[in-house]
């Protein structure tokens, strides 16, 4: 029996005035970050004009049962920030195994994402797409910046789950109705 090959090391500067970004390889940390297998979420929002916004993410995570919280990130440079910081209420839609083009959709630019697509308004209006797996209604808790990011804590105001629904996986960079054994 042949022993799997041992994992390319990442090295972290341990001076801290040194900034890690300086020393950790940025793709080498991307590719590291791709063999945790994910959920594949769209957020979606109401801007204070009406528009829609919506974009894949997989940043997105459990924070507390009580009170009800849940997190995602998005870049700051991303042309949604605006919607997203300064909007009430989102919608984070957990894609279902057969939703792999509806992510596919909203990680294009430059489309009218929302087109054809069959949606209802949820809490404070934030678009909430059929046929996702589950999908949790937040109000906008709280932002925090951090690196190229900004965490965004929503406040669970609303949830449904589809009983038997089988989720949208991503991982190294493929998405995945199940994960390979």
């Amino acid at each position: 029996m042949s022993l799997p090959p041992s994992p390319t090391p990442l090295h972290i500067n341990s001076d801290p005035a040194v900034a890690v970004a300086s020393v950790l390889d940025s793709q080498q940390f991307r590719a590291a970050l791709g063999m945790f297998a994910t959920g594949v979420t769209i957020v979606t929002a109401r801007g204070e004009d009406g528009t829609l916004v919506g974009l894949t993410a997989n940043s997105f995570n459990s924070v507390s049962l009580t009170p009800p919280l849940v997190l995602w990130s998005l870049g700051k440079r991303a042309g949604s920030m605006p919607v997203f910081s300064r909007g009430s209420h989102y919608a984070i839609n957990i894609l279902a195994a057969d939703q792999k083009d509806l992510a596919q959709r909203f990680a294009t630019r430059d489309i009218d994402r929302f087109a054809g697509v069959r949606w209802r308004e949820g809490c404070g209006g934030a678009p909430v797409l059929e046929g996702c797996a589950a999908v949790f209604e937040c109000a906008n808790r709280s932002q925090y910046e951090e690196g190229d990011h900004v965490i965004f804590v929503g406040e669970v105001e609303a949830c449904s789950r589809v009983e038997q629904a089988q989720p949208l996986i991503f991982h190294g960079g493929r998405y995945y109705t199940e994960l390979p054994i």
